[in-house]
């Protein structure tokens, strides 16, 4: 029996490693075939990793830099934006196309407009990503890649963050669910085949699910051990303090995260453990606000507010709106509400990439994945409310937490949208004003999955196990070939890596 474990076990690491590999190998074939620079804001997410690798984080919303400003004009595709017949010719040709005497006229007025009009309005957002992405770049240099090269070894980086998260997510069922082999192999599958089209592109979204996935798993080991050590303490302080210096969108997590601790605090004391627990306790405080605090500083400093959001918000021209006025939004209607829900469910799975000014996405696919995940997650949530579903306390717990964190997310989401008047902001707009981003969710993209995991498992739970992993390939599949199907114009691009 032990020796029929033992090979159970060694095929499920087998598994996670090929999950990790094929994530890796997902991430970048599709990379190569999204041209640059994306819509969403990649242009800025690389400006400010070259700022970072030299050295030199802006303290202002300033101008592009003389390092990335070439690459921006030179390989930015004007057809996420742009329908053909707006091109000379109906034709997309990239500069390096062209003949020489027309490179300098098509090159001018773009390297007139990123030098002199364009503002990166995201230069305040928290650094851990540039740092790293800034690092990777200077590797790069190092090892001598120069132009297109040089910038597809940027997005690689992507490659080795998803992977990473796919092992988390694999390390984090099998701590939470260690009996239960569908969720321990569905959560790292459904995390290697996400179709979030944001992997493909330069920006800090794609590190937060792998802090934030750090951070929960630590928060859930730290609440179920008895007497926390201090090097576990001070590893979920820094991993909670990581989660704020990715992004600033990632408060809602970081509020559940806080409020975790608050109940962890109170089972202590009630179970008359409290005064031992003081040290590790505050080598976590310690270990989060230290770092944190440190940027706020920086923010307040060179930003004149503790987020860095203040000159955005200026910068965009979005006005606070009085609270009498929040209740006359449209999300507090029925089609309001619904619009908003489904739209950042649909987002949160595929992203908000445009082709041609489209979205990258058909209505029918955005709308099987609102009604699975509506679906899966009420199932989940109807057997976490029951006293005799068969989850432990421990489950319970991490189930629990990861509700919490998507109420959160939601919340605030919604905050926004009625707080703020978006002016002649294209998105928001007055006309849409909903925040309906769900790459900004990105960071709970373990606890959703573990959630969806735990719900696909309970509606299977009279399915014999080989049904059970059929329709988990079927889903996958769905995943990929809707995936495929829906990018598929992107990969004829001439402005693509597989062209240059």
């Amino acid at each position: 029996m032990n020796i029929d474990i033992n090979q159970s076990k060694t095929g499920d690491r087998k598994f996670l490693l090929l999950f990790c590999l094929l994530a890796a190998a997902h991430v970048l074939v599709f990379s190569a075939a999204f041209p640059f620079f994306s819509v969403v804001d990649e242009q800025a997410h690389f400006d400010l990793v070259t700022h970072y690798a030299e050295g030199r984080p802006p303290r202002t919303l300033s101008h592009t830099s003389k390092v990335a400003l070439p690459y921006i004009v030179c390989f930015s595709t004007p057809e996420y934006l742009h329908t053909a017949e707006s091109q000379p010719g109906g034709v997309f040709r990239p500069p390096w196309k062209l003949a020489p005497e027309e490179i300098k006229e098509w090159m001018a007025p773009r390297r007139q407009f990123w030098q002199e009009v364009a503002v990166n309005h995201e230069a305040s957002q928290p650094p851990l990503y540039y740092i790293l992405a800034g690092g990777w770049w200077r590797l790069g240099e190092t090892m001598g890649l120069r132009d297109s090269l040089l910038l597809q070894w940027l997005r690689c980086l992507n490659a080795l963050i998803v992977a990473t998260v796919v092992w988390l997510a694999g390390v984090t069922s099998i701590k939470i669910f260690p009996g239960n082999r569908f969720i321990q192999l569905a959560m790292p599958a459904l995390a290697a085949f996400f179709p979030q089209s944001l992997f493909y592109a330069i920006n800090n979204d794609v590190l937060c699910p792998l802090v934030f996935g750090m951070a929960f798993l630590l928060l859930l080991k730290f609440y179920e051990t008895e007497k926390p050590g201090l090097g576990l303490a001070a590893a979920t302080g820094l991993a909670v303090a990581a989660v704020f210096l990715t992004k600033i969108s990632n408060l809602p997590l970081l509020a559940v995260a806080g409020l975790f601790l608050v109940l962890k605090i109170a089972d202590l004391w009630r179970a008359g453990g409290l005064r031992p627990a003081v040290p590790p306790l505050a080598a976590l405080f310690i270990c989060a606000a230290v770092p944190m605090a440190a940027w706020m500083a920086w923010c307040q400093t060179n930003f004149g507010d503790l987020t860095g959001t203040a000159q955005k918000i200026k910068f965009l021209n979005w006005t606070n709106k009085p609270p009498g006025e929040w209740l006359h939004h449209p999300l507090f209607t029925v089609h309001g509400f619904w619009f908003f829900l489904k739209n950042t469910i649909a987002t949160f799975w595929q992203g908000e990439q445009l082709w041609h000014f489209q979205p990258l996405a058909s209505p029918a696919v955005s709308f099987t994945y609102v009604a699975l995940t509506l679906g899966v997650l009420a199932t989940a949530l109807a057997a976490l409310l029951r006293p005799r579903s068969g989850f432990t306390t421990p489950q319970r717990r991490a189930l629990s937490f990861g509700f919490l964190c998507g109420a959160a997310m939601l919340a605030f989401f919604a905050l926004l949208s009625v707080k703020y008047d978006f002016q002649d902001c294209f998105y928001p707009s007055r006309e849409h004003p909903f925040f309906v981003s769900g790459r900004l969710m990105l960071g709970m993209l373990i606890p959703f999955l573990l959630l969806f995991a735990a719900g696909l498992e309970r509606l299977m739970l009279n399915f014999q196990m080989a049904t059970k992993f059929f329709l988990l390939v079927v889903l996958l599949g769905f995943m990929l070939v809707c995936e495929i199907t829906a990018d598929l114009p992107v990969f004829a691009s001439q402005f693509n890596w597989f062209h240059q």
